[in-house]
């Protein structure tokens, strides 16, 4: 459990970390407006979901990872609120060119702690594939059309019929 959530927290940083420097080297964003630094939480929120736990292209994981992917925006959202509402904290972060200001206004830092947050959540929450005890499980041979009839035709011999209305007293 410990592993897959350092496993999930690394995933999740690398993930924030990325959508970070597209913003911040790519796009030239140091800071952002409030309604667009949600509008950048729900892309991250978004990306965790499709790309942390059981990624989206593993077999039978479409649908969990649509819904991963949902609520990671809306919880993306959420934390970007509670970083904006409860943590002003002020950030220099001029050294690596992504500019200064509080915790929430920062993309640099607050798309890399939700993203690692939800990475951890996510990977915590993926149980995986159940584990073999070395021991194949064989199954066990269905009857045919042939022997499926047979055992009709057994039963129907042994049930009374409808018409049969003569009871013994």
């Amino acid at each position: 459990m410990l592993s897959r959530l350092i496993k999930g927290l690394l995933k999740g940083l690398a993930l924030g970390a990325a959508v970070a420097a597209a913003l911040v080297f790519g796009l030239k964003v140091n800071t952002v407006q409030p309604w667009l630094g949600y509008v950048f939480a729900c892309g991250t929120g978004l990306l965790a979901g499709l790309l942390t736990g059981k990624p989206a292209w593993a077999p039978g994981a479409k649908i969990e990872a649509g819904l991963k992917s949902a609520f990671g925006a809306l919880l993306a959202a959420g934390g970007l609120f509670a970083l904006r509402k409860w943590l002003d904290i002020p950030l220099d972060l001029t050294a690596m060119r992504a500019g200064s200001g509080t915790l929430g206004d920062l993309p640099a830092a607050n798309l890399t702690l939700i993203a690692a947050a939800l990475g951890a959540l996510f990977e915590l929450d993926n149980t995986g594939e159940p584990k073999s005890d070395g021991k194949t499980r064989v199954a066990e041979p269905r009857s045919t059309d042939a022997e499926a009839a047979e055992q009709d035709s057994a039963f129907s011999e042994v049930r009374p019929s409808r018409r049969d209305t003569s009871r013994s007293s």
